[in-house]
């Protein structure tokens, strides 16, 4: 059965699609599976960075603001799908290899179910200042959300990826405890409940 890469990204929310562009980012760098992407990945984090900076002035600024933050969103929507064709080509049906772009494989089971609460949430350390979370796969997920807050503060933005073994929180303070859950995206009702949280220390 073939792999498929998904461009569900194009209707994410605008502070969803900023993260799930730099999951991507952070996913095709040093991937030795994407060497040669049509837009290099400088450039696809120009059009990320570009696009947070517009999204940040939109919120608190007026029509101009919001209509150049449209532009920049339709810009790194474009680059995202010169790369998805990119990540197609390359992964040779393998979804192991298309999921390690960040990207999110095409569901092939077409039933809007509700989805199960994500369960067997571990958190280990990955580089400096990063946490690297893993729940059980969830039956017609999409995608994976995660989310994660210092013991003694708010919740941070949320990351995305389409690989429920590699959800990665990065730019931690090292020495500091944090909680992270997680849920799945996707059937009738848009996403799952959140996992039960689990707790680390950053390294």
């Amino acid at each position: 059965m073939a792999a498929k890469v998904s461009l569900s990204f194009g209707k994410l929310a605008d502070t969803e699609l900023d993260n799930f562009a730099q999951g991507v980012i952070d996913a095709m760098t040093g991937n030795t599976a994407f060497p040669t992407p049509p837009v290099t990945l400088a450039n696809l984090q120009t059009a990320q960075a570009d696009f947070a900076s517009k999204l940040a002035a939109a919120q608190t600024g007026g029509v101009a603001d919001t209509a150049a933050k449209n532009n920049s969103r339709q810009a790194l929507i474009t680059i995202l799908r010169d790369e998805a064709a990119y990540v197609q080509i390359r992964c040779n049906n393998d979804p192991a290899i298309l999921l390690s772009s960040g990207f999110q494989m095409q569901s092939t089971n077409r039933a809007q179910v509700t989805l199960t609460k994500p369960v067997g949430l571990a958190l280990t350390n990955g580089s400096t200042g990063q946490l690297l979370a893993r729940v059980d796969p969830v039956k017609n997920a999409n995608m994976y959300e995660g989310r994660i807050k210092p013991s003694d503060g708010d919740w941070l933005p949320s990351v995305f990826t389409g690989d429920s073994q590699r959800i990665v929180f990065s730019g931690l303070t090292r020495g500091k405890d944090y909680t992270a859950q997680v849920r799945a995206l996707g059937g009738s009702t848009g996403q799952s409940d959140w996992s039960d949280p689990s707790s680390h220390m950053a390294m």
